[in-house]
Order: structure tokens, then C-alpha cells, then sequence
């Protein structure tokens, strides 16, 4: 039986990530740790944290619901088609990754999104200064994000800003709705798998749930008002920070 300490714990931490969502995503930087902290293996933290923010997630695609628009001519039920089955693949990946080997990709997954956002708004300019990007190479790119998405999730909204950005041109403010909705779906399709599973520790993954949905409400409402460079700002350092704990939880 877990105490109410813990649970209002994960109901905090999910406020916190449901609210990153709705800003710029990295909500999993608040809620994966704190499962860990929890003493959650790695693998059913993660999919415990996927099933948590997704409520929050739904709040602030909700939220963001008029302004959504295709991408580089795609439209957003394609988007969410592609990210929807790739998520149920990529979900499938990480029910068969054993935990110990999923400890050692952690960092790895981490890092890579920091870099992916760190480089994002830079490799944009200079890929469109010399290439025209096809749907063909976005429905390429949507395909891996909702893969990665499904199997971990962890800066997949920020990754999708970055490489949406890199492949359509369009600043991160434009994307909030799109990328919201498809954050959503990938963790939609994730959460399915997770569930007939077995993996989602439940009483955890409600009380996060909970926070997660008035966080991503809050981070909606604050990310109308706030400029992309205080939202790339505040990303990058929890990303950062959150990356080097996890390097030296793993390599230490």
C-alpha cells in the first residue's frame, strides 16, 4: 500500500510534466525520475510515466485544438495515422527490451534529445539554405519519431519541434498544437501495449495522471503567453540537467 506522501509525489511530479508538455515537451524529465526515485525498474517507469502524461498531454492538445494545421503538406490525420502504428511498434520494442539493457539506452535516449534540441533551430537554417525537404522524408521522419515515442518518449515533443522545424521551416510556436496532438497519440498507442502487458504500476501512474491533466492545462495557457525563447530556454536546462543524472546514475 503506498502512503499519501508518494502519491502526492507523483501527483506534483505530473503536474510538472504534464505542464512541460503543454510548453515545449520534456514532460518525462519530471515524471520518469521520480519513478525511478520511487524505486520503479527502468522499463515499467517508463511505461507507467508514458501512461501518465498522456491524459495531460490530451488536455493540452484540447487546448491547442484550433490552431492545428498540416505539416509540409501533410495533414494531421496522416500525422497521427503514422504516429499512432509506429508508437504501437515502438512500444512492442520495449516490452522485450529486458530492464537492465533498457538502463544502459536511458542516457544514450536522453542525450540525444538535447542534442536534437539544442541544434534544431541552427541545422533548420542551414539544411534550407541548400535542400527542399519532400513529404516522402517527413512521413520517413514521422514513422521514426513515433517508434521513439512508443519505446520511450522522453523529449519526443521536443524532438518533434526540432525536426519539424528542420524538415518544414516553422518556428517552434506554430507547432505547440501539432506537436502536442501527435505527443498524445504516441503515448495513446504506447499506453495500450503497456497495459495488456502488465508494466504500468497503476496506483502511481493515477495519481501522476491527475496532476498531469491540470499541468498540461496550465503549461497550455502559459505557453500562449510566453516567448519561444523563455520555452527554449527552461527545455534545454531540464533536458541538460536530467541528462547528467542519468549518465552518472548509469556510469557512475
Amino acid at each position: 500500500m503506498l502512503d499519501i506522501s508518494t502519491l502526492a509525489l507523483a501527483a506534483v511530479s505530473g503536474l510538472a510534466g504534464g505542464a512541460m508538455n503543454g510548453l515545449a515537451g520534456g514532460g518525462s524529465f519530471a515524471t520518469f525520475p521520480v519513478l525511478i526515485a520511487l524505486g520503479l525498474p527502468a522499463n515499467i517507469a517508463n511505461a507507467t510515466s508514458n501512461a501518465a502524461v498522456m491524459p495531460g498531454a490530451g488536455a493540452s492538445a484540447w487546448s491547442f485544438r484550433k490552431e492545428l494545421a498540416p505539416v509540409a503538406g501533410l495533414s494531421v490525420a496522416s500525422l497521427a495515422t503514422i504516429t499512432f502504428f509506429a508508437g504501437l511498434v515502438g512500444s512492442t520494442l520495449l516490452v522485450l527490451t529486458p530492464s537492465d539493457l533498457f538502463d544502459a539506452f536511458v542516457p544514450w535516449l536522453l542525450l540525444f534529445a538535447f542534442v536534437v534540441m539544442l541544434l534544431g533551430r541552427r541545422a533548420a537554417d542551414w539544411l534550407h539554405a541548400r535542400v527542399a525537404i519532400g513529404r516522402p522524408t517527413l512521413v520517413v521522419a514521422q514513422s521514426l519519431l513515433g517508434v521513439y515515442g512508443g519505446y520511450f518518449g522522453g523529449g519526443v515533443g521536443m524532438i518533434l519541434t526540432a525536426v519539424y522545424g528542420l524538415l518544414a521551416n516553422m518556428e517552434p510556436r506554430r507547432l505547440f498544437a501539432i506537436r502536442t496532438l501527435m505527443l498524445f497519440v504516441a503515448n495513446l498507442a504506447a499506453s495500450m501495449i503497456f497495459a495488456a502487458f502488465g508494466m504500468i504500476a497503476w496506483p502511481l501512474c493515477l495519481a501522476m495522471a491527475t496532476g498531469a491533466v491540470f499541468g498540461g492545462w496550465l503549461g497550455a495557457w502559459i505557453g500562449k503567453r510566453l516567448s519561444a525563447g523563455a520555452v527554449r530556454t527552461w527545455t534545454l536546462l531540464v533536458t541538460g540537467a536530467t541528462t547528467m543524472v542519468f549518465f552518472v546514475r548509469a556510469y557512475a
